[in-house]
This record gives structure tokens, sequence and C-alpha cells, in this order.
């Protein structure tokens, strides 16, 4: 079996890391090798990075250096995880990608797309998601399922208004690479869509 990437993507609160494991598990289920990480994290290098990024401590980050830890916890976990899973032939499913980075540190905090696009390429050397699944809903309703206590959950709601409309420009310009969902469904709901369409292409 040729290896699957599959990447959950939407702005905090929006049910990403639950359907992601919930995928996981149906797809285990039905005999498939399956590789589950996140971003950041997945490796002990990006995790260590994941708690000084998300750390409320360092609310003063600026947005290059932000964006440029996310590309390094990044680039080691294609490397160390990711790619070698799809030359295995594994279904590889991340919570969070690329398009966090541009979602975020892009349209969310102001950087320049193109650069940032750059970074990134290098970062996972061109690796791109077989399938993006992206859960939309508004900020207000995400926001009001999280606890605000880490460092990008107490950012102001006009910042996730971009990240969210960040994200749906991405969708316009290259829409044959995302499942796009209603995040408000039902948790149940969203999995049977979720499972159908990744069952659809492998």
């Amino acid at each position: 079996m040729k290896g699957f990437f599959i990447v959950f993507e939407g702005i905090d609160g929006a049910g990403k890391t639950t359907q992601a494991r919930l995928l996981a598990e149906a797809l285990i289920r039905r005999g498939y090798p399956v590789v589950l990480t996140r971003e950041p994290g997945g490796t002990p290098l990006g995790e260590k990075m994941r708690n000084l990024l998300l750390d409320p401590a360092l609310s003063g980050l600026s947005p290059l250096a932000e964006a440029l830890f996310y590309a390094g916890a990044r680039a080691e976990l294609v490397a160390s995880i990711i790619r070698p899973a799809l030359a295995r032939g594994r279904v590889v499913i991340s919570d969070r990608y690329v398009d966090s980075s541009l979602a975020y540190q892009g349209y969310g905090r102001h950087l320049d797309l193109s650069e940032l696009k750059k970074i990134n390429a290098l970062a996972t050397g061109g690796l791109t998601a077989d399938l993006t699944v992206l859960l939309d809903m508004p900020p207000a309703a995400a926001l009001a399922r999280l606890a605000g206590r880490d460092r990008i959950e107490r950012e102001e709601p006009g910042f996730f208004d971009r990240v969210r409309r960040g994200y749906l420009q991405l969708v316009r310009q290259e829409p044959g690479r995302y499942l796009v969902l209603d995040g408000c469904l039902d948790c149940s709901e969203l999995h049977r869509r979720i499972l159908k369409a990744v069952e659809e292409r492998i």
C-alpha cells in the first residue's frame, strides 16, 4: 500500500484533535497501518518546542521567531516520523501542518505569505498532504470550548477572525486538496463524513 498523508486543520477549538483520533481509531479497526501525530510536537524536540510556543510567559514572542520555531519543529517531525512512515506505506494523520503556519503567522500575524511558504518548503522538503480536512466554524463558538490557558488561546478575537479567513482563502486557492466541513456539526456526524471521504481516497 502506498502511504497516504492526512492533515486536520482549523482554528483552536474546532475539534481537530478529537476527529484526528477518531479517524485513526477507525482506520486501525479496518486494518490500515496508521501513524497519528501532532504539531507542534510528535518528536522529543517537537514536544519541548510545543511547551515553549504555548507558554503564556512568551506572549511577546516576535511573529518571525514564532514562525521559525514552528518550522523547526515541523522539519524534525517530517524527517523523523512522517516521511519514514509514508515510505513504509502507513496512513499518517497529523493534527496541523503547513497550513497552520500560513493561517496563523501569515494571515493572523501579517507575515509575508511567500516567505512563509519558502521557509516551510525548506522545512518539509516540499511534502504536501494528500488530503487536508478543514473544520471551519466561527471563532466565538470554537473559543467557547477552550479554557484559554495557553499563549495562542489568549489571543484577541480579531486574530482568530483573520486566521479563519486565511484558511478559507487557502481553500479557494487549492480547492481540490481540501475537505471543508462545518465544525459545529455533531461529533459523530463529522466523523462519519470524514471517514467516508478518506475511504474513498485510499
